[in-house]
């Protein structure tokens, strides 16, 4: 596997460092690895992100709720719950930063991300990838807009964790009750095992922790 992105050392160490910083080669890693049709580690479940602009952001602001530190979360990426001037003002950051507004945006802790292993870094880049989710009719058939690309949104787990990050990193990145989630928990990881129970941002706004 190529080699993983790590977090810049000034954001680590500088006190007078930025305290967000744009990730771009996190963005073509993620891509490299887990989206692109010849992707080294290709999940399919992130084929509809091959239309998606996905930015990423490290920081190291701590963030947490109840107790749980949160290192990493996923968010669409156009501005909203906001005054116009406020919306604005968030609108031209992310243009500073990539060019345009992203699809979705990803924030992840840089000291967890430079102190963690490589299985651990993929489970947490992939967790927040299949919170990029794809809009569903009520037959549960993907959506597309008018242009023919798919119409994004955030999606929730399949049941207490991505059954695919179960699949991929073992039972310690979350445990299910479903059978889809057991049969999973209960052969070898396909990539390594990880932990990232209560450390994603989108999970806790999504279930309201």
């Amino acid at each position: 596997m190529t080699a993983r992105p790590m977090p810049p050392l000034a954001m680590l160490v500088e006190l007078d460092a930025p305290s967000v910083a744009p990730a771009p080669d996190v963005a073509e890693w993620a891509r490299a690895t887990f989206i692109e049709e010849d992707a080294e580690l290709l999940n399919e479940e992130h084929q509809h992100l091959r239309f998606a602009r996905v930015g990423f952001l490290w920081t190291r602001v701590g963030n947490g709720r109840h107790g749980r530190t949160i290192v990493g979360q996923c968010e669409v990426g156009q501005p909203r719950a906001m005054g116009r001037w406020a919306k604005a003002r968030a609108e031209h950051q992310l243009e500073e930063w990539f060019g345009r507004v992203p699809d979705f945006l990803v924030t992840l802790f840089a000291p967890y991300a430079a102190a963690c292993g490589d299985a651990e870094f993929c489970a947490l880049v992939e967790h927040e990838l299949l919170h990029a989710g794809q809009q569903r009719d009520e037959f549960g058939a993907p959506k597309f807009r008018q242009s023919g690309l798919p119409a994004f949104a955030i999606r929730g787990h399949d049941v207490e964790e991505f059954v695919s990050i179960v699949r991929r990193y073992g039972v310690g990145a979350g445990a299910g009750e479903t059978l889809a989630l057991v049969e999973a928990a209960q052969r070898a990881p396909e990539i390594g095992r990880a932990e990232i129970t209560s450390a994603c941002g989108t999970c806790r706004s999504l279930i309201g922790a």
